[in-house]
This record gives C-alpha cells, sequence and structure tokens, in this order.
C-alpha cells in the first residue's frame, strides 16, 4: 500500500491512512482504547476523508478499524473533560462530530464499512452510516448513549431518514445492545461475513464497484439520495427529472452507452 504524505497525514496519531489501487483505506487505529472517539479522531477523521475525496486515483473509500473492536463511542477521558465545557465549547464540539456525520454522509465516493467487532454509541453511528457495511456476525451494535444521560443526537437525524421513525425510536431510546443479525435485519448494516473472510469480501466487493460501475454515476446518484428525503413528492421528481437529463451529459454517459450498444466490456 502507498500513503500520502499530506502535512495532515504525516501528523496523523490515531488512524492509519493507505491506498491500495482505487481503495482508500481509513483505520481507526486505537485498539487499546477500544477505537474510541475523541475531538482530535474526529479530526484527524474529517483530514483523512477529505484527502480521499480530493485523490482523483481513489475511487472507493474503506472505514475499517485496528484490534477487537470497531469503536466503542466516545472516549471515558474525552467524557470527563466535556462536563466542564462551556455551552458555547460544548457547542463547537458538537458540531465538530456532526460535519463528520455530514461529511460522510455527503461525500462524493462511496464509503464502505468493514466492522470486525463492536460498534456502540458514536461508533455504532459511523457503522450505520456507510454506504455499504459489512460486518461479523460477532459483533455487537447500539445506541447506549441513553443509559449515560446522554443523547444520541445527531445521529438520530440519519436514522430517522434511513430507517423510520419506529424503529429509530426502538433503537434510541431503548439504548439496547443488538446483534449484527438484527441490525441486518434492521437496514442497519448491509452484509455479514465471517471473520476469516471479511477482509478480502470488503476488498472484493469494492473492486468489483471499482470495475463494473461509473465513478461519475455514482456520485450522482448518492447526491440524488442525499437530497431526496428533503423533497416533496413533487419536488422530488422534479429534481430526479433534472439529474437524469444531466446524467446524459457526462462523458460516462457516453462512453457507457456506447460500450452497451456496441456490446463492449467498459473499464471504468
Amino acid at each position: 500500500m502507498e500513503n500520502y504524505p499530506t502535512q495532515e497525514l504525516l501528523a496523523l496519531r490515531f488512524l492509519q491512512y493507505e491506498v491500495e489501487g482505487r481503495l482508500a483505506y481509513i483505520t481507526l487505529n486505537r485498539p487499546a482504547k477500544r477505537n474510541a472517539l475523541s475531538a482530535d479522531v474526529v479530526t484527524e477523521l474529517k483530514h483523512a476523508f477529505e484527502t480521499a475525496e480530493a485523490d482523483e486515483e481513489v475511487k472507493i473509500i474503506i472505514l475499517r478499524a485496528n484490534g477487537d473492536v470497531f469503536c466503542a463511542g466516545a472516549d471515558i477521558k474525552y467524557l470527563q473533560e466535556l462536563q466542564a465545557n462551556t455551552y458555547q465549547e460544548n457547542l463547537a464540539d458538537s458540531t465538530h462530530l456532526m460535519q463528520l456525520f455530514h461529511q460522510i454522509n455527503t461525500l462524493k465516493k462511496v464509503v464502505i464499512g468493514q466492522v470486525q467487532g463492536h460498534a456502540l454509541a458514536g461508533g455504532c453511528g459511523l457503522a450505520a452510516l456507510c454506504d455499504f457495511t459489512f460486518a461479523v456476525p460477532e459483533a455487537k451494535f447500539g445506541f447506549t448513549e441513553v443509559k449515560i444521560g446522554f443523547l444520541p443526537a445527531i445521529v438520530s437525524v440519519f436514522l430517522v431518514r434511513r430507517l423510520g421513525e419506529t424503529r429509530a425510536k426502538q433503537l434510541l431510546l431503548s439504548g439496547d445492545i443488538f446483534s449484527a443479525q438484527q441490525a441486518l435485519d434492521y437496514g442497519l448494516i448491509t452484509f455479514l461475513v465471517d471473520q476469516d473472510e471479511l477482509t478480502d469480501a470488503v476488498r472484493d466487493y469494492a473492486l468489483r464497484l471499482v470495475r463494473e460501475n461509473s465513478g461519475n454515476s455514482m456520485e450522482m446518484t448518492k447526491e440524488l439520495l442525499a437530497h431526496l428525503p428533503a423533497l416533496s413528492l413533487e419536488e422530488g421528481l422534479r429534481y430526479a427529472a433534472q439529474r437524469n437529463a444531466d446524467a446524459r451529459a457526462t462523458d460516462d454517459y457516453r462512453r457507457g452507452i456506447a460500450a452497451f450498444l456496441n456490446k463492449e466490456k467498459i473499464d471504468w
């Protein structure tokens, strides 16, 4: 793999950033702390995703973690420090996390989550925000914030849209920990894969998207899906028709249609 030594990436302390072909790997690297989140970790994640999005050679981003736990949510020391914050400081910190979640949700490139262990609280939010999420059957999930007098506030905005109000209430108000199979049944994750097959399954799926799909088309589809929930039926249809027309003016459309009509295999 190849590292891209930008100033921000050279300073990484809590993540690893690597590129292999068209795939960028962003790896949480605090296994001794169960890959817990803090303001510094969020900052590094934002830099890493920004770098991957700007790299024209990268087509798919994979979010994964080292160690036995994917992400256990907020770091305990970080939670203790927050108690001394003013309201404005807490608002700035919450906005910092909100920006990361919004960034992942609206990235132009496809993000695949590789969940090799438990994903709880903010870690469950990270797993749920990916476009595709692969998890091992042994992984546990849960939005446990209410157990400690906290709120799963930012992730709730995305969960209501993705899972509906009824399911979001069940998961967020109960704070229950649930299995990977339940996460799959709820639509929170996409695939269950055995631990010894996880890395290959994620890489193979990502490479299939690289080979078979237009990057521009995936980007436009992600943008379409991100906008639709805020629109009425009529507005959504008008917006969809506009984006359909926009797509027809792209080079990828012309290349793809020409290859289809000529029964040729296109290399994206």
